[in-house]
């Protein structure tokens, strides 16, 4: 079973939630994107840090090109974010942000 970390917006934007990509297999936030999609979301952010932009890439693509034609993707941010480390020194990491609307 997995477990992915998504997140939605309960107010003004109820139909608008997030998937944060990680370390798990592709197909288990494609899944995450699709369940939200059939729970009524409009519009997705998949965001993902660092190795994994990619897969976050891939994750948008087989999403609206296998299992909700109806998305498109409306913007893409790319960012770099600084992370501090344990031993209190600063990491810079590229960020990236999808946004895939109905």
């Amino acid at each position: 079973m997995y477990i992915v970390k998504v997140c939605t917006m309960s107010e003004d934007n109820s139909r608008e939630s997030t998937v944060f990509v990680g370390k798990k297999n592709t197909k288990a936030y494609v899944f995450a994107v699709i369940t939200q999609i059939n729970q009524g979301a409009e519009k997705i952010t998949i965001k993902a840090r660092g190795k994994v932009i990619s897969k976050a890439v891939d994750v948008a693509e087989m999403s609206k090109n296998r299992f909700a034609k109806e998305l498109s993707v409306k913007e893409v941010k790319i960012s770099t974010e600084e992370l501090t480390n344990e031993d209190g020194s600063k990491t810079r990491v590229s960020a990236i942000e999808i946004c895939l609307e109905k």
